[in-house]
């Protein structure tokens, strides 16, 4: 009966590990791939979270990474802008800022900056007002 229950419990933690994992985002300008690094940053309005923010590193390049949550999607009919973008601490302004129209989730173009301290920045905006953004904790 211990030798069930062992393998029983072993089994739950695979799946639990498997399952509990996050997909990694496919980057299409990376087709070797990309890893996370650092925390993902939550925005936040309204005391609910609309979108997250990531950085990653891979293809010799740091990139920075928003995604909006169904959720905002389904409660916001207004267009809108998504930005995203790598910043430096020596430049203390976005090296790679991109930004698309009424997109789920948006890339930045890739900063050549794997040997800086880096954070990336992600918002959600209408005209010039943003509504949510912010920067992810700085990696060196």
């Amino acid at each position: 009966m211990k030798k069930i229950g062992a393998a029983v419990l072993a089994a739950a933690a695979i799946a639990v590990s498997v399952t509990g994992t996050a997909q990694a985002e496919y980057n299409p300008r990376c087709a070797s791939g990309v890893t996370q690094i650092g925390s993902t940053l939550y925005l936040e309005q309204g005391g609910e979270n609309v979108a997250s923010v990531k950085q990653f590193k891979g293809c010799g390049k740091n990139w920075a990474y928003i995604y909006v949550w169904d959720s905002w999607l389904a409660g916001h009919k207004e267009s809108y802008w998504l930005s995203a973008g790598i910043r430096t601490r020596i430049s203390e302004s976005s090296v790679d800022y991109v930004k698309a129209q009424n997109r789920q989730e948006l890339w930045s173009s890739g900063a050549d900056t794997l040997s800086e301290c880096t954070q990336a920045g992600g918002a959600i905006w209408n005209d010039t007002t943003i509504t949510v953004g912010n920067w992810t904790e700085e990696r060196c």
